[in-house]
């Protein structure tokens, strides 16, 4: 059974300005950065590792890794050659497990979003 986190106190000006948060959903709005993460969550893994199970590029993974690093979400150590990447905050699979509530819940209701669904992202 988890305990639930406490809850952080907030500033009014920190409720007031959603910059950090819209900066993280934009980080989290990828297919591959998402599926880098899922996998993340797993355990570490190295650049290879992730290619070889999401089918991606080698320098796709980089790139999105890259991004992730940047974002303070994803960690990564040299091992001989190569490095190894891990999630930075294990608190980030809470938050994605959440949205996925947050989706079975609402239904299609965000895929047929007029601004943000399918649809708009073809």
């Amino acid at each position: 059974m988890s305990v639930p986190l406490p809850v952080v106190p907030r500033t009014a000006q920190e409720l007031d300005d959603p910059t950090a948060a819209v900066c993280l959903f934009r980080s989290l709005a990828d297919p591959a950065r998402l599926a880098i993460l899922r996998h993340l969550a797993l355990g570490e893994h190295r650049v290879v590792d992730l290619t070889g199970r999401l089918g991606l590029a080698q320098s796709t993974v980089s790139a999105h890794l890259a991004c992730l690093r940047d974002c303070g979400l994803v960690t990564s150590r040299s091992e001989g050659r190569s490095s190894v990447h891990s999630l930075a905050r294990p608190e980030l699979m809470e938050l994605l497990n959440a949205a996925e509530r947050v989706l079975a819940a609402t239904g299609s209701a965000v895929s047929l979003c007029p601004v943000y669904g399918e649809e708009r992202a073809r």
